[in-house]
């Protein structure tokens, strides 16, 4: 997963330095929306802790995953954001060190998404094993079974780069981003192929899931409204979250299609593939549930108001 603003491999590009003030808006455009989606996921993270019902459900045991993976992934590609407008080249040492949880998180988001949607589809089509299935002990293997399948689509590119990379390239000075720091030709050939299978697997158990769940939801004439709007919802975040197993090709047709425009190509990639998706998380599985939204509402509205006026809230709280 890329990073940058400037991609150091394009040759024959023409590469146009931002003014200050263009790098100062993208920046403080993307720490904003950073800082202000982490606080809905922390706040939303510690609704789900204060409150046992929560945790007894796999689907917001699933969702809460989700927001901490998305506030990792937010926290990492911003920061490594910044550092390539500022510094412009780091250590590849420390490149590695960023890179790794970006991308491990990046990967998680559509493996996440996936199991809530058999999760869903289990709860609506067969409901009577709803309770044999999804138990709390298995919610978490999946979990960790996501983890493990990020990491053996990441780990070998580390293994990779220590065999075939001499000792001086980890004291040498890259633009900070996955191709650029995993650039054997093995690591970025299985790259190419874990995105098109894990490409594959997401979209057919998205595909399978949301039919069957729409089609149930017509026949038992139940709320299909609600479902289908659901389905379109978690389908455009899938979509943009997908755009990540597609991103090195849609990259270089941007750059075909407006050569010079690397910088602005970047932000657009950055905004729509890191951040987006996790803007749309809390509106799709928090919000549009009514008890999670009535405990979240909440806590917000108190966390807003000790900070506006801290006497009067601790005097409502006492």
């Amino acid at each position: 997963m890329n990073f940058t603003p400037v991609n150091s491999n394009v040759t024959g590009a023409v590469i146009h330095p931002d003014t200050l003030l263009v790098a100062l808006s993208r920046n403080i455009t993307v720490v904003i929306l950073g800082i202000t989606i982490n606080y809905i996921n922390a706040t939303m993270v510690h609704t789900f802790n204060k409150h046992h019902i929560f945790r007894l459900k796999p689907r917001f045991i699933l969702f809460i995953h989700l927001l901490f993976n998305d506030m990792i992934q937010l926290t990492t590609s911003i920061s490594l954001f910044i550092f390539t407008y500022t510094f412009q080249t780091i250590y590849v040492s420390v490149c590695c060190l960023l890179v790794l949880p970006a991308v491990f998180t990046t990967q998680n988001t559509p493996l996440n998404i996936a199991f809530m949607a058999a999760e869903c589809y289990i709860a609506v089509c067969i409901p009577l094993r709803y309770n044999y299935i999804c138990t709390i002990k298995r919610t978490y293997i999946v979990i960790g079974l996501i983890w493990t399948m990020s990491s053996l689509s990441v780990l070998p590119d580390v293994f990779i780069l220590l065999a075939t990379e001499p000792l001086e390239f980890l004291n040498s000075r890259v633009f900070c981003q996955r191709d650029a720091v995993f650039r054997s030709t093995y690591s970025l050939k299985k790259r190419d192929v874990s995105h098109i299978l894990f490409l594959v697997v997401v979209w057919l158990t998205l595909f399978y899931t949301y039919f069957r769940i729409l089609f149930v939801a017509k026949a038992a004439q139940a709320d299909a409204k609600k479902a289908r709007n659901t389905i379109l919802l978690q389908g455009f975040q899938v979509l943009l979250c997908m755009m990540v197993y597609v991103q090195p090709m849609l990259r270089q047709s941007l750059m075909y299609l407006f050569p010079g425009k690397l910088r602005i190509i970047y932000f657009f990639i950055f905004t729509m593939n890191q951040i987006l998706p996790r803007l749309v998380s809390p509106i799709i599985y928090g919000l549009r549930d009514k008890t999670f939204r009535k405990y979240f509402k909440r806590y917000l509205i108190c966390t807003v108001t000790m900070n506006l006026h801290p006497a009067t809230t601790l005097k409502m709280l006492s």
